[in-house]
């Protein structure tokens, strides 16, 4: 290709009319060559790190709308949109960016109920149960509405009970306006409001939810009504559901579970739910429809727990530990089928005698907030349910912080006071579409934070080099002879161990990066299971000490002004670590954990913004982290 320079190419330009540059030929017809000019025209690698939710519950779900919330999907939609909102407590608020996308993900049962009744829909009158609720809930006082709560949280939970609601044509009619509103705040390219809900599974009050995401529009959608707890409260007849809805419209749908802390060891059971032992069906089939699992959220961080992981120092991070809602109490012996670092250890056990990994999944955080406002900063946080958002009424607000306010759910105590303000979904893909980041959410190219959006990038192969970190086309490189994150290594080549090439980069509004740290599990030759966190790249001058331990990066924090400090930790860390144990006839995985240096907890900000103390024993300072989806390593 030849060029004029200079002040030639200029004067042979404008020398040509105006009409004539219009109709160049080359503007319209470039010309015929096997390599363009642009190199971008050929790269179709995941290049971008979008940030989201993909679990929000707004006024339709009935314990949000019945617990005074007010938002509706259109709200949720419009805050993630990075729009100013009144919160249901009557406050504004807004997100300091705008979220990249959003499942709202209201529960399936009763889905609108509270809707329904609040704007006297003739809907409930020609139901009995329903024209009950409305009669109870008809004065609108705090009283009524709370009756109105018990009357339907007692009908969802009846053991054998079936859907007071069915036939009357509440689901179809509230399901059209959930799509309707996903259709009408989804910009391909801009910002992916997915059409979602939440599958409510509790038996005996243990926690098995699936949140569901339509990788589809209102068209495909629309033909089907929610499975819900009412339908079965065993995941296998949800996966059923799913192949029908695919079979029947050419869609597509993945579930995503969250929250085993509270499952009391149903969430990786040993058997299925009907009591069954697993089988290399039932792996299969989970791995189809649960690719990805929600590892943090308001209620709890579920990566590992510290009777699991002894040795890990970090393992012990807002751990709940006060069981499910059911009878049953939290037992050591549950713990091991509630978090994912056990899972991932458990499932490749489970390949060994299947043939098929049933725990070989993927993460991502979100917030399960029922707020309808998706906010997992600390400094923005407006907690789990309406009841204790934020308020202006400084006596109110007192009693919430200090976990004085319980209304009756067993669990709020602790929602109040010990609740997480997280978490984010982080998906890497070509473009902010419903497709592009439903497909890889489907492939586990995904990441979960605590709140931070803090940028990760691992690539783990046999041929890597340490001067690989430090490419121009790093990422390129990385996907040519490697996998991302949710990947698989296999069959190594004589004499190589896996490899992994590893970039964390700091949130630009956030704080500066403590460490970066491969978690790895593997299997020994005896059939059991195994893991070591090791410290790979680190902010600062510190060194190990005798047994491998990193001293702490220290800590900025004011607490009285709830400020902290970037002078210490470092805004990008990077490293290449080689297994330095690995052995090639033995299962392994590896993913990494990125922490923050300590920064306030929102307590600390909230305890700053209203001029109250924060309870005794409750986290003030807190290290915002991110985990990434394993890379899997199968002989």
């Amino acid at each position: 290709m030849s060029r004029l320079k200079g002040t030639a190419a200029l004067t042979a330009f404008l020398a040509v009319p105006a009409m004539a540059q219009e109709l160049s030929p080359h503007t319209i017809a470039p010309p015929d060559r096997e390599i363009e000019y642009s190199p971008y025209l050929q790269e179709d690698f995941p290049n971008q790190v979008f940030f989201g939710d993909t679990h929000l519950h707004t006024a339709y779900s009935a314990d949000a709308g019945l617990a005074l919330a007010t938002t509706t999907p259109d709200d949720a939609y419009r805050f993630a949109k990075g729009e100013e909102v009144i919160s249901s407590q009557g406050l504004p608020a807004r997100l300091q960016r705008p979220l990249d996308f959003l499942v709202v993900a209201d529960h399936a049962e009763n889905l609108g109920i509270a809707l329904a009744l609040k704007e006297g829909n003739p809907i409930l009158d020609y139901n009995d149960w329903g024209r009950t609720l409305a009669e109870t809930y008809a004065p609108g006082t705090i009283d009524a509405i709370n009756e109105t709560y018990v009357q339907w949280f007692g009908a969802v939970n009846e053991p054998g009970g079936g859907d007071p609601m069915e036939g009357s044509g509440l689901d179809e009619t509230m399901w059209e306006r959930v799509t309707a509103a996903a259709e009408r705040h989804n910009q391909p390219g801009t910002f992916t409001a997915f059409i979602g809900y939440e599958w409510t599974s509790g038996p005996d009050g243990n926690n098995l939810h699936r949140n569901v995401i339509f990788r589809d529009g209102k068209e495909l959608a629309d033909q089907v009504v929610p499975f819900s707890t009412y339908d079965s409260a065993d995941p296998e007849d949800l996966w059923q559901w799913m192949a029908d809805y695919e079979e029947m419209t050419g869609g597509r749908l993945l579930a995503i579970p969250h929250n085993g802390n509270l499952s009391n060891g149903l969430m990786f059971d040993d058997v299925t739910l009907s009591g069954e032992p697993l089988s290399a069906d039932y792996a299969e089939r989970r791995q189809r429809w649960e690719p990805i699992y929600e590892v943090t959220q308001i209620k709890g961080d579920g990566e590992t727990h510290p009777l699991l992981s002894p040795q890990d120092e970090f393992a012990d991070y807002y751990t709940w530990d006060k069981g499910s809602f059911g009878e049953e109490p939290k037992t050591e012996a549950m713990l091991p089928r509630e978090y994912a670092r056990a899972a991932w250890k458990r499932g490749m056990a489970y390949e060994a005698e299947l043939g098929v990994n049933p725990f070989k999944m993927g993460v991502v955080g979100s917030t399960d907030s029922h707020t309808g406002l998706s906010t997992a900063q600390e400094n923005n946080f407006f907690g789990k349910v309406t009841l204790v958002e934020p308020t202006a009424d400084p006596i109110r607000f007192e009693e919430q912080i200090t976990g004085r306010f319980t209304p009756d759910d067993p669990s709020d105590d602790q929602i109040v006071s010990d609740g997480l303000a997280a978490g984010i979904a982080a998906v890497w893909a070509r473009e902010n579409t419903r497709e592009a980041l439903w497909d890889a959410m489907k492939r586990k190219e995904t990441f979960a934070t605590t709140g931070t959006r803090m940028r990760v990038r691992v690539f783990g192969g046999f041929d890597f080099a340490e001067s690989d970190l430090t490419r121009s086309d790093f990422a390129a490189h990385g996907y040519e002879n490697g996998v991302p994150m949710g990947g698989d290594l296999s069959k190594a080549p004589d004499g190589a161990s896996p490899t992994l090439l590893i970039r964390a980069l700091r949130d630009p509004d956030g704080a500066n990066l403590d460490r970066v740290q491969v978690v790895k599990g593997w299997t020994t030759p005896g059939g059991e299971t195994e893991e070591r966190v090791f410290d790979v790249a680190w902010s600062g001058e510190r060194t190990p000490d005798a047994d491998g331990r990193l001293p702490a990066v220290g800590n900025s924090v004011d607490i009285e002004s709830a400020t902290y400090t970037n002078d210490i930790g470092a805004p990008l860390l990077q490293a290449y670590w080689v297994d330095p144990d690995f052995d090639p006839a033995q299962r392994a995985f590896y993913y990494v954990r990125v922490l923050e240096i300590p920064t306030p907890s929102w307590l600390t900000y909230d305890a700053a913004f209203f001029d109250v103390a924060i309870p005794e024993g409750k986290r003030a300072v807190q290290q915002e982290r991110a985990y990434t989806s394993p890379i899997w390593y199968t002989p």
